[in-house]
C-alpha cells in the first residue's frame, strides 16, 4: 500500500481527536465517562492526588462534568472496565480474553516463576482466607515476613499482587486507593471469563497498540506490542506480523511533512486523516454545546499525547513531569501540567489543592512564546479551563497570583467573576 503524507498540524490534530481531546469535549456525565475510555482505548492510573489524580485529570479534560464517582461505577459495580498492569491502566471488560494470554505469559516470568515455585503454601493460604473471608487487601493479611519490594512490604503483598498480575485475582474494588481483591471467577462476567487463543490476542494487540498511539512508529509498534503481550518479539518477527496486517488491511503507513521515519495508522482512520488535511472537523467529534470557539485544558501528567517525549515530537513541546526529581533539580514544578489551547501545547501549570481553604492555587504558570497572550480569546478559554477545573476540585477560589503577563491575569480572574464560573461545572465559549 502507497504511504499518504499529511501536515504536522493534521498528525497534532489526528493524535488529540483520536484521543477525544480535540476539538473540544464531546462526553458528558457517566455515559460519556464510559464512551471516552473506550475511545482512549486504555488509561493509566495514579495514587498521587496532588490536586487529583492522573487519570481523574485525564477523565476530567474530555467529560463535561466528570467526577471520580463515575469511573468507581463503572469499573467496581457495573463491571464495564477493570485495572490491571505493572503500569496499571484501565482497559474495557470486552477486552479480559484478551488479556487473559499475557496473565498467562506472566507466570513464566523468571522474577514471578521463582516467587510461585518458593512459596506454593503462602499462596494457598492467601487463596484460602479469600474463600473463606471473601474480598480482601493488603491489610487484611498479617503476612509471614518482611519484604522490600516495590509491590509492598509482606510476603502476602506480594502473593496478592502475583495471583492478580497472573489473572487469578481481580480487583473487587478500592478503598482509598487501595486494592480489594477477590477470584477472577467472581468478578468478571461469566460471557467474558474466558481466555483467548494465543493468535486471537496478538492480533487483537497490535491492532490495539495502533489505536492506543494513534500515530505510531515501526519501533514503537514492535516494542507497545511486546509491551501487551508480556514477550520478547525479534525484530524479523515484528516486522513479519506488521507486514502482515498491511497485507489485511488492518494498517496503513502514512508519512508525516518532515519526518523522515514513516508511521503507521489503522486503514479505518484514513478518512479521518482525509477530512483533517481538507482542514475540516470530522462529524463525530464535533464537541457537546457551542461549536465554536477553542477550549483550554490542562493535561493530566501520564497523558498519552504529550508523556514519554511525545510533547516534543508532536507539539515542539518540552514536557518532563518532574514529582519524582529533587526539588533543587526541577526546572518547572512538582506537578506540572500541560496547557492545551486548541491542537497546541502552550503553557505548563504547576497546581495544588489546598483543601483547608478550598483553594486552587497555581504555583507557577509558564507561557510558551507561541502563546497567545494579547489575545481576549484565550484568556477567556483559560478563564473558562480554571473554572472547569476548580467546579471538578470543588474549589470555592482561584489563587491566579503567579500568572504573568499581569493584562493576561487580570483578563482571567474578570472572566472568573463575570461568570461567577468557579461555582459551575460549564462555560461557554
Amino acid at each position: 500500500m502507497d504511504s499518504i503524507t499529511i501536515s504536522k498540524t493534521t498528525a497534532r490534530r489526528f493524535v488529540l481527536g483520536r484521543q477525544g481531546l480535540w476539538p473540544g469535549r464531546r462526553w458528558a456525565g457517566k455515559e460519556g465517562t464510559a464512551g471516552a475510555l473506550r475511545t482512549m482505548e486504555a488509561l493509566q492510573m495514579d495514587p498521587l492526588n496532588i490536586v487529583a489524580r492522573s487519570h481523574d485529570i485525564a477523565l476530567w479534560g474530555r467529560v463535561i462534568d466528570y467526577r471520580p464517582e463515575y469511573l468507581d461505577q463503572l469499573l467496581y459495580q457495573d463491571r464495564a472496565f477493570f485495572d490491571y498492569g505493572g503500569g496499571l491502566f484501565i482497559y474495557p471488560m470486552s477486552e479480559l480474553p484478551f488479556w487473559r494470554v499475557p496473565m498467562r505469559h506472566r507466570e513464566s516470568d523468571k522474577r514471578w516463576a521463582e516467587f510461585a515455585a518458593s512459596h506454593p503454601a503462602l499462596l494457598e493460604e492467601v487463596r484460602a482466607e479469600l474463600r473463606q473471608r471473601g474480598p480482601l487487601g493488603n491489610r487484611d493479611f498479617a503476612g509471614h515476613q518482611r519484604v522490600d519490594s516495590y509491590r509492598g512490604r509482606k510476603d502476602s503483598s506480594l502473593a496478592l499482587y502475583y495471583l492478580w498480575l497472573t489473572g487469578e485475582l481481580m480487583i473487587h474494588h478500592r478503598e482509598g486507593f487501595e486494592r480489594v481483591y477477590d477470584f477472577r471467577d467472581h468478578v468478571a462476567p461469566p460471557a467474558l471469563n474466558y481466555a483467548a487463543t494465543l493468535e486471537e490476542a496478538e492480533q487483537f494487540f497490535g491492532r490495539k497498540i495502533t489505536a492506543f498511539i494513534g500515530l505510531i512508529s515501526e519501533r514503537g509498534w514492535a516494542n507497545g506490542l511486546a509491551g501487551f503481550i508480556e514477550r520478547r518479539m525479534s525484530h524479523p518477527e515484528a516486522r513479519q506480523r506488521l507486514d502482515t496486517l498491511l497485507q489485511q488491511g488492518v494498517m496503513a503507513p502514512v508519512q508525516v511533512e518532515g519526518e523522515k521515519e514513516q508511521r503507521y495508522v489503522l486503514s479505518g482512520d484514513l478518512p479521518l486523516l482525509a477530512t483533517l488535511e481538507a482542514g475540516q472537523i470530522p462529524e463525530a467529534w464535533w464537541p457537546l454545546g457551542t461549536t465554536t470557539g477553542e477550549e483550554a485544558v490542562f493535561l493530566a501528567p501520564l497523558e498519552i499525547a504529550s508523556a514519554r517525549g511525545r510533547a516534543t515530537r508532536l507539539f515542539d513541546f518540552e514536557y518532563l513531569w518532574e514529582v519524582y526529581k529533587p526539588a533543587a533539580k526541577r526546572r518547572w514544578g512538582y506537578y506540572t501540567l500541560p496547557v492545551l489551547y486548541g491542537d497546541r501545547l502552550v503553557a505548563r501549570l504547576d497546581p495544588k489543592l489546598d483543601r483547608a481553604t478550598a483553594t486552587l492555587l497555581v504555583n507557577g504558570f509558564w507561557l510558551e512564546t507561541h502563546a497567545p497572550a494579547g489575545d481576549p480569546a484565550f484568556a477567556a478559554a483559560l478563564a473558562c479551563c480554571f473554572a472547569r477545573f476548580a467546579a471538578f476540585l470543588q474549589a470555592g477560589r482561584v489563587n491566579l497570583s503567579v500568572v504573568e503577563p499581569s493584562s493576561l491575569r487580570a483578563q482571567v480572574a474578570a472572566g472568573l467573576l463575570a461568570t461567577q464560573a468557579v461555582n459551575s461545572t460549564w462555560c461557554s465559549k
